[in-house]
């Protein structure tokens, strides 16, 4: 008698397993053909038709406690999981030092990156042909990676590529044109001006995009515009030139930021940058032609070849694009790791390291004001980011909420 209701039990904790009802009462009529039928379980065990991840797996209805879940989990799966238990235990017990490594090597990169930039506009100063080098070492790097499968091509549509362009044409005209003031001023200079980028942001977002912008935003932007201008007015290395096409950049990486919105797409960052690179390459190319192009041949090769020979030039524009490319992926690979605030204060540390090491290598002669401006400019860029990366907090927990 008790078989008989442990039986029904059975049967009744299985309401939606795919079988005809029939052949289950005739499986379960012996105790035999019960662990017959118990059977297909224990493979489920084994992980032979259990599929767990991102794969589908088939509708099997069990009873939903927590012992039998246990028992039923794979052991293919549980071997994986205990590997990953090792792996992320030492991620989990040095993550600071993971970080760490990721943000040394993003300004590690970016200071060598506008070193070795400045140093080739000193003797090779054609900003146009330099930025659609920086691109195209970059787009090699991508296609490379890509052959390998490091990582995997991510497949493009006409739908995703409309989308892209937007974004490319003012990531290529933004680096042009930040390479432009490179060339033409002092690289503390370009990188002081350039500051304004959060004040060109917040701008579009409330004259544009008609988001409100809270008012402690715009009061932490104050200094920053207070210190460029500062900096500004008393710059030995000032130029029109290197000014304008730095505020042009920053207009241009505004812009470039809202159609990123726009271009929200499920695809890894690393393709979508491989993507943006090859689109902005297409766009700079005619331009670099255009306006450097029979200088280029007259005399702006030979030149540059006379100065520092053939090996050290192509040597400097082939690394110069590598530092270009792998500071900008390994931006977007930090900004993955950490939060939104911690990314902020990092971008303005990046900053000040670059400033820096740019006066030291190149021994900048800067004013007293020009000093003074650039540190409450950076400090009030310090600010914005921390205020607005809470605000981005906050709204992400009342949304959770």
């Amino acid at each position: 008698m008790e078989s008989r209701v442990l039986l029904r039990a059975t049967v009744a904790g299985l309401p939606q397993l795919r079988r005809p009802i029939g052949a289950i009462n005739r499986q379960l009529s012996t105790a035999s053909s019960l662990t017959a039928f118990a059977k297909p379980i224990g493979s489920v065990g084994e992980g032979g038709n259990l599929i767990s991840g991102r794969q589908l797996r088939p509708i099997l209805i069990l009873d939903s406690s927590p012992e039998k879940r246990e028992i039923l989990k794979p052991v293919s799966a549980a071997a994986g999981d205990s590997a990953g238990e090792t792996k992320d235990g030492f991620l989990g017990k040095y993550p600071w030092l993971v970080t760490g490594f990721f943000f040394f090597m993003w300004y590690f990169l970016n200071v060598i990156f506008n070193i070795l930039n400045k140093k080739i506009y000193n003797y090779f100063p054609y900003p146009y042909f330099v930025s659609a080098v920086h691109l195209f070492v970059g787009v090699v790097y991508c296609l490379i990676s890509w052959s390998v499968g490091l990582p995997k091509r991510a497949p493009i549509d006409s739908n995703l590529l409309k989308v892209l362009i937007p974004v490319a044409v003012c990531h290529a005209i933004g680096h042009i044109t930040s390479n432009v003031s490179f060339a033409a001023v002092a690289v503390s200079f370009t990188h002081t001006i350039k500051a304004l980028e959060p004040f060109f942001n917040a701008s579009a977002s409330q004259f544009l995009l008609g988001q409100s912008i809270p008012i402690t935003l715009w009061l932490s932007l104050a200094p920053v515009v207070l210190g460029v201008a500062m900096a500004s007015l008393t710059e030995l290395s000032f130029n029109w030139l290197g000014f304008i096409s730095a505020m042009i950049s920053n207009i241009s990486f505004t812009y470039r930021s809202i159609f990123s919105k726009k271009a929200m797409t499920d695809m890894d960052s690393t393709n979508v940058y491989a993507y943006i690179s090859i689109i902005a390459l297409i766009v700079c190319i005619p331009p670099a032609i255009i306006v450097e192009g029979p200088q280029l041949l007259k005399h702006g090769f030979s030149d540059a070849i006379a100065k520092v020979g053939m090996t050290k030039f192509i040597s400097d524009l082939f690394w110069v694009g590598m530092f270009y490319h792998l500071y900008n992926q390994l931006a977007t690979n930090t900004l993955e790791r950490v939060a939104p605030l911690t990314h902020a204060v990092g971008n303005v540390l990046k900053r000040v390291f670059v400033i820096g090491f740019s006066i030291v290598i190149f021994g900048n002669k800067i004013s007293t004001q020009t000093g003074i401006g650039t540190g409450i400019a950076i400090a009030g860029v310090a600010l914005y980011s921390i205020i607005k990366a809470k605000i981005e907090e906050d709204k992400k927990k009342g949304k959770t909420a």
